[in-house]
């Protein structure tokens, strides 16, 4: 194996780690952004990463119940093609949490100058 093809692979293993943290801001971007069923959240997040995170439906599914049980959002249901759709929407908990998480994680941290001027280096 030759170094570019292990630099490829390590990162490759540190993006699929980081795509499961990262589940969770997706999808409270995507409802913040308003209301969607499942289906719209897979693309939200898909076109808003460029395809980078991509998550399977059963992972969804199971991150939409573990947040509506935590009280970060809602669902009202919505005839489909079948059986009524669910469509879930930020509760007020749900947009709190957001916002404190994204000045705590990411403005309190990489927007900081030294570090963004690290990030800028190559």
């Amino acid at each position: 194996m030759n170094d570019q093809q292990y630099i490829s692979k390590l990162l490759t293993g540190w993006e699929e780690i980081a795509k499961r943290g990262q589940l969770p801001l997706w999808v409270l971007l995507a409802l913040k952004e308003g209301p969607k069923h499942m289906a719209d959240i897979k693309t939200f997040i898909a076109k808003a990463t460029d395809d980078l995170i991509t998550v399977d439906d059963k992972s969804l599914y199971r991150a939409l119940r573990r947040y509506h049980q935590t009280e970060m959002l809602t669902f009202t249901t919505a005839p489909g093609n079948g059986p009524d759709r669910k469509v879930y929407a930020l509760s007020p908990i749900g947009a709190e949490v957001l916002r404190q998480f994204i000045d705590r994680n990411i403005i309190g941290t990489l927007y900081q100058p030294n570090i963004m001027q690290l990030m800028k280096e190559q």
